[in-house]
Formats: structure tokens, sequence, C-alpha cells
């Protein structure tokens, strides 16, 4: 195809390029949006606002690429400078942030995570959500086995029993153990717990913000999965978690290094 290079403010020849071979022009600005992303990326829901040298130390910027990008991120507020010379994330990605969260469908996102969970155990995944002082079964994916936990979607059970439900009540506050170990650990396993001949293991979900969205459980008979099973699953399980939270556009972070640590284990 044909193009025009451009070289400072006049437009040169245009020259005959292919598909497979960009201009140094394109290459350089997929470069600059990369590290323009890269800034955006520095930030965690931890920080309020950033330095010039910690944003240069998390991305391995020069400070000086750092600055003529921050002016173009500025431009579109996706970055605000503050008076004391910080930076801090603009307005623009709130609106962005408002777009995606009405573009996202809850089921579109998890649907394919407790697939690709069943799938790897054989066993039931649901996703719950609290309501007061119970939880709801939003959705569900069957095991493949024909003995299975039975629990069907809309179905309503209690909150502070189950894998789910504790999982539900520690995010949302309760005290005490096992609440406190379940903030830690971002899992809890229960084996007959809500019923005598059934266990499971949940993670917590989070959308942006923090905010708790429900929990992914995985389930099955006592008699097939066993402690030992479930041992295995936590970290397939927190992976599942950390996946659906990214994809809510939350940073996942904490659920990763939980599954690392049950990784190594």
């Amino acid at each position: 195809m044909s193009g025009s290079v451009r070289t400072g403010d006049r437009d040169e020849t245009t020259i005959e390029m292919t598909d497979t071979t960009p201009s140094p022009s394109s290459a350089d600005g997929v470069a600059a949006l990369d590290r323009a992303i890269a800034i955006l990326d520095a930030f965690t829901t931890a920080d309020r606002s950033l330095g010039l040298a910690e944003i240069a130390a998390r991305t391995g910027l020069y400070k000086s690429t750092i600055l003529r990008l921050a002016n173009s991120l500025m431009r579109g507020q996706l970055l605000e400078r503050l008076d004391n010379g910080r930076y801090r994330i603009g307005p623009a990605t709130f609106r962005l942030g408002a777009l995606y969260q009405r573009s996202v469908v809850a089921m579109d996102i998890l649907s394919p995570i407790m697939r690709d969970l069943s799938e790897q155990s054989w066993e039931s995944v649901a996703f719950y959500v609290r309501s007061g002082d119970l939880r709801t079964c939003l959705y569900r994916v069957e095991s493949k086995h024909p003995i299975r936990y039975t629990i069907r979607e809309g179905d309503v059970l209690p909150l502070l029993v189950g894998s789910g439900g504790r999982v539900l009540a520690a995010f949302s506050g309760q005290q005490g153990e096992p609440y406190e170990t379940i903030r830690k650990t971002y899992n809890y396993v229960s084996i007959g717990d809500r019923d005598p001949q059934t266990a499971g293991i949940s993670a917590p979900v989070f959308g942006p913000g923090r905010t708790l969205l429900g929990a992914l459980t995985l389930a099955g008979p006592s008699t097939r999965v066993d402690a030992a099973f479930l041992e295995r699953m936590k970290a397939p399980l927190l992976k599942a978690a950390a996946r659906a939270t990214r994809a809510f556009g939350e940073d996942a972070s904490m659920l990763d290094e939980a599954a690392n640590a049950e990784d190594g284990s």
C-alpha cells in the first residue's frame, strides 16, 4: 500500500510499503504508546500519586521520556500533575472505566473462566454473590461426573456456612476466625460445613476499587473431592479468580501471589 513519511513539518515523497513493513514513524508511534501505557500501569490501587523518580524506577524509562509522554497524557486528562510536582491518574480514566463497566456483561467474563476451571477439575464451579445474610448462586457450570454437587442458579444458601459463604463474609468485614485467615490466604476449604456430603473451595473475585463482586467456588461430593484434591486445586482456583478480577478491571496481584504461594507449598 502507499503512504507518506512525515519528517518534521513536511510531507516527503510518497513511497510504496507492504503491510508487513511498517514505516519508522508508525513503529515509533507504537513504541511511544507502549511507554505511555507503562506510565499509567506504574500506578497501583495503593498509590494516590507518584513522583517522577518513582515512575522511572517502576517503568525503567528515562525521566526525559516520562516528562514528554506525561504532557500528552495530561492533555488527554489521563494523567494530572499536582502542585507539588507529583502525578496522579486523571479523570478521563474514570470515564473510560465507566464505559468499560457498561460494556461488560458479568456472564461474558465469568463463563469461559468457570468452564476452564470445570474442565481442569472435572467438578462443578459456581459463582456466589452476597444478599444480606444470605448468598445466591448467580452462575454455575456442572461437573462432568454423573454424581455431582447439585446447586442451581438462583438457589439461596446461608452466608456463614460453606466455602463460598465464608469467603463472601470474610471480604465483607466479618471478624474473627476463620475470616482473618481467609483474608490472608484468599481462599477457604470447606469439607462438610454446609452439607456433610459436600466439599468445596472458594476464592474472592474483585471489581474496580477492590469491590467484592462474589466468590468463585469449586465443589463436589466429599467422597471424591477430598482434602488432597482440594489442596491441589487451590492454585488453579486462585488463578481463575485472578483472571476474573483482571477482566473486571481490578489489580489481581494479591491473588497471583496467593496462587504462587500455593504452587510453591
